[in-house]
């Protein structure tokens, strides 16, 4: 089957549906997302976004915080243009319907969160996200040009390599001209085509054991753009979050918000010693990098699996009314957080690299723009502070939209795209290789490129992943396809990038940090 459509947005978080709302009046939007329209990494967004809202607040103060955090290799062009038209998006997401608290006098009820010198994340209770894509939601599927399919995966990108062209990463002028998409209830591989397609599938926090990402978050757009020969920057900055909710028999790990932290609570270790300060002159709000490396090797010197948050000295009637669910959640395994200290440990959460854009949202590839976690703007640098992601995510995909808009007329479909090809397709894959093959992934990242990192563990790495790749490549040309089959794929080229740039960047930098190379940025 082959279907036409004007603007195709892969992915339905924060980035992709803001997107589509606003390009929606260029043209016809299909939204495509391989889950339910509402399960996306922003969802499980807690903590809140960051805006400058009012004084003592202001731009060049939220500017400093954001390069100071991800150590000087964030783009001072593209932090102060995100900061300067946040909070106009943010207003745009209150007049589409998002709610954010507010205090007795009718002001919104900031908060603070790591590597932040002032009050000004917006938040609604301790589901934000949720909130924010409730919202969204509600708006895309009033739009009268605005389609979503759910349930459906997108295996590849169109390029002019599916009409037989050899493309290089040095080919200029490499074009999309849509995508392929699995109907997982048919198992057909139908063909899309589109003036302009939006990456924004999230991140790839799966590629790790432990993570506080829902199960889809695969890297699924990252793996499909480097493929196709676009560029993909950055990816050696994983960043761990310091505070996910120590349960071993729960994946993905329960975030624990750093909004919690911002509140007052206090890291702890076992010995109910707070230590933070040994590490950071910003105790336990200091930015998610040195927080995370601190819980790394406290439990290394004490040889538990866990440290705590402390909470107790916090009112009881504002903490259960400020973190409802993070209450709710506590008490479901046990633990009072009014009156118990709450187990927590270092879980991966947000990839600071991806897919190359420039300030359009405008990837390397032509006609392909990419916004939200999938996308490398400049924005985080080496490390991401608390809550920008969200705000990243709406400036940029307004600015995608206000681009592509301006120039899908100029674009023609491209007919002479073939369907896809199913010749020699003739297995089922087994489901044990592919759940065994992710389960080895997920543990060389774990063990080998972590929070704390080294050139014999990034050797050996890449040494066993390879194998698994050669593995997975085989199966994938002679397998029906699934997935299952696809999300390892993707994950396993995710691992490779990481693995790689990890190993390319001869320095201890933000998020990458290494035992064989000294540290950027000492205590402060």
């Amino acid at each position: 089957m082959v279907r036409k459509t004007d603007f195709l947005v892969i992915g339905s978080g924060i980035a992709g549906l803001y997107y589509a709302l606003k390009v929606a009046d260029h043209g016809k939007v299909t939204v495509l997302t391989k889950a339910a329209v509402n399960e996306t990494t922003t969802k499980y967004a807690q903590g809140g976004i960051a805006a400058v809202v009012r004084s003592p607040d202001s731009v060049e103060k939220h500017v400093a915080d954001t390069m100071k955090c991800g150590n000087g290799l964030g783009d001072e062009e593209i932090v102060r243009m995100v900061v300067s038209e946040g909070p106009a998006c943010i207003n745009d997401l209150i007049d589409i319907g998002t709610k954010f608290d507010k205090d007795p006098t009718g002001k919104y009820d900031l908060g603070r969160e790591g590597g932040h010198s002032e009050y000004r994340v917006l938040h609604y209770k301790d589901s934000t996200g949720e909130e924010i894509i409730r919202a969204l939601v509600k708006a895309v599927q009033s739009h009268p040009n605005i389609e979503i399919l759910e349930k459906q995966f997108v295996v590849e990108i169109i390029t002019q390599h599916h009409l037989g062209k050899k493309i290089t990463r040095n080919t200029p002028d490499i074009e999309c001209y849509g995508a392929y998409v699995l109907n997982p209830a048919t198992r057909q591989i139908n063909t899309y085509l589109s003036k302009v397609v939006i990456m924004a599938t999230g991140g790839a926090g799966m590629a790790y054991q432990t993570t506080t990402n829902p199960g889809i978050a695969t890297g699924d757009g990252i793996a499909m753009v480097y493929r196709a020969k676009g560029v993909i920057e950055n990816m050696e900055f994983v960043q761990f979050h310091p505070t996910s909710l120590y349960n071993p028999m729960e994946n993905p790990s329960f975030l624990i918000t750093e909004a919690l932290r911002g509140f007052g609570a206090v890291l702890k270790n076992s010995g109910e010693e707070e230590f933070m300060n040994k590490y950071d002159d910003r105790g336990s709000l200091a930015p998610r990098d040195v927080v995370a490396r601190a819980i790394d090797n406290e439990m290394k010197l004490s040889g538990e699996d866990h440290v705590c948050l402390d909470c107790r000295h916090i009112d009881s009637t504002a903490l259960k009314r400020s973190f409802p669910n993070i209450y709710r959640k506590c008490r479901s395994l046990g633990i009072d957080i009014t009156k118990d200290m709450i187990p927590v440990v270092p879980a991966a959460h947000y990839i600071c690299g991806g897919i190359k854009t420039d300030e359009h949202g405008c990837s390397t590839i032509k006609r392909l723009y990419a916004a939200g976690e999938t996308a490398y703007t400049g924005m985080h640098g080496a490390n991401r502070m608390a809550s920008n992601s969200l705000l990243e995510a709406v400036v940029f995909a307004k600015r995608a939209a206000e681009h592509s808009g301006s120039k899908v007329q100029n674009y023609k479909y491209c007919e002479s795209v073939p369907l896809w090809d199913t010749e020699g397709t003739v297995l089922n894959e087994e489901m044990v290789l592919v759940t065994q093959s992710l389960k080895e992934v997920q543990g060389i990242m774990s063990n080998y490129v972590g929070i704390v990192r080294s050139n014999l563990r990034l050797k050996r790495a890449l040494k066993r992943l390879n194998l698994i790749y050669r593995e997975t490549e085989d199966l994938y040309k002679k397998s029906i396809l699934s997935p299952k089959l696809c999300e390892l794929r993707n994950i396993i080229n995710v691992a490779y990038l990481i693995i790689k740039m990890a190993m390319d960047r001869k320095e201890s930098q933000g998020l990458h940090y290494s035992l064989d190379y000294p540290a950027k940025r000492e205590k402060t």
